[in-house]
């Protein structure tokens, strides 16, 4: 037997196992989920569904409504959004997006599949001002959450904006991004240049493998947190009221908060603040600051985004458990100077649902733990949302500037208070 023909024995098989995949995933493939997936899928807060694009398009077709945020989804109660949803059967259904970690410049890259399915509808996002930090989005996080399929639709769509620029300039810089035709065109859109005539041929053969991906594998490993939903929705009262909801979250709260004076969940305190680090942590955060942040930038080009699809969006800032902040000197004045400068970028340009609970951290049960929303926070949250949800839409154009890209913005310290109220002093900002 010649060399050739043992050599084609032996990798034969391989290479013809390789072009066969090859030519599979470079097929356009079709397929739809099904509701159960669906449905698995907008509660499981799994990064393979939040970096894909297939789940999410048919999901916001079918009435569900993105709900963009960190970690705070991630804490399941009787008085979450998705349980409330699922107990009293509303007109929409939560789809959750993010987890520890997220933030404005990987909702942003998120988002990039879904812009038609979104345009002219709602959504709702969760904005923590503990995102705004000198450094602003973490690059292991970043990492985590890094989608190439939805940073393929962006480099193909790109124009030569300050939008476009600045995000292609803060993708690029990302450490997850080291080499390769992605990075090399996002550097051409950071400049302003077009991209070639093969580059952009590899990014779309690229884009079609991905997607098919993306259609194979979405549905696989999902966070199955279905029945825990069912289970909480159990605890509460038939007819929606609030003064129910309060009983129940009173009651709720009291049994799993009683092991420390600072109203947080007896588990978290057990297992994330042990004496000895709680000793450690006595002053710690004298000196955050939230007010100096290129997160401010990145954060801009989630506007962006909202305003090109036209998306009416509600925006909540949640406090910080007010307790907590005492113990570890963060400074109030410095968290209400962030929430001011969020609230002029947001209401400045047009957006103006904004559900302010930056105030309220020392509300009784209003936290879980240091910085998440709990159970009295919850029903303030769907004191919100309930109306907004209700309320039918309109079609928004808003008014982006990109001022607010600029270094100015990222570090400057005061802004005009915005009373959301005076729809006159809107007009004249």
């Amino acid at each position: 037997m010649s060399n050739r023909r043992r050599l084609w024995q032996i990798f034969g098989p391989v290479i013809c196992a390789f072009i066969l995949l090859l030519i599979v995933f470079l097929i356009p493939w079709d397929r739809t989920f099904s509701k159960e997936d669906i449905f698995e899928a907008a509660n499981s807060q799994n990064t393979t569904v939040f970096k894909g694009v297939k789940m999410k398009q048919e999901a916001f077709d079918d009435g569900y409504v993105p709900f963009y945020g960190s970690s705070e989804l991630s804490r399941l109660d009787p008085l979450h959004p998705s349980v409330l949803a699922q107990k009293y059967h509303r007109n929409y259904k939560p789809f959750l997006l993010g987890g520890p970690g997220s933030q404005s410049l990987v909702h942003f890259i998120g988002m990039q599949g879904t812009s038609s399915q979104l345009k002219d509808k709602k959504a709702v996002v969760i904005i923590s001002p503990q995102w705004f930090t000198k450094q602003g989005q973490n690059p292991q996080a970043f990492e985590l959450y890094y989608s190439p399929l939805e940073t393929i639709i962006f480099l193909l769509n790109a124009k030569n904006t300050k939008t476009d620029r600045y995000a292609a300039k803060r993708l690029a810089s990302m450490p997850t991004m080291k080499t390769g035709a992605i990075k090399t065109s996002l550097k051409l859109i950071a400049q302003g240049k077009k991209l070639t005539k093969t580059e952009r041929a590899w990014l779309e053969a690229r884009l079609r493998m991905l997607e098919n991906e993306d259609k194979f594998f979405s549905a696989f490993q999902l966070r199955d947190r279905i029945q825990k939903i069912n289970d909480q929705a159990k605890l509460l009262p038939n007819t929606y009221s609030i003064k129910g909801l309060t009983a129940i979250a009173n009651e709720q709260a009291a049994k799993h908060t009683n092991s420390n004076r600072f109203g947080i969940d007896n588990r978290f305190f057990k297992t994330r603040l042990p004496h000895k680090e709680l000793s450690k942590l006595r002053g710690s955060q004298r000196k955050f600051d939230y007010v100096k942040s290129p997160e401010y930038s990145d954060f801009q080009l989630m506007l962006e985004q909202f305003a090109k699809q036209h998306t009416n969006v509600l925006f909540i800032i949640p406090p910080v458990n007010a307790k907590w902040a005492k113990y570890t000197g963060l400074s109030q004045k410095m968290y209400e100077q962030s929430v001011d400068k969020i609230r002029y970028q947001l209401a400045s340009q047009g957006f103006e649902n904004i559900a302010d609970l930056s105030k309220d951290g020392h509300r009784k049960y209003f936290m879980q733990d240091t910085i998440h929303l709990g159970w009295n926070g919850w029903i303030a949250v769907d004191k919100a949302v309930k109306p907004f949800m209700s309320t039918p839409n309109g079609r928004y154009n808003y008014a982006i500037s990109d001022y607010f890209y600029s270094k100015h913005w990222q570090n400057r310290t005061k802004v005009k208070k915005i009373d959301l109220t005076d729809k006159a002093s809107l007009k004249d900002k």
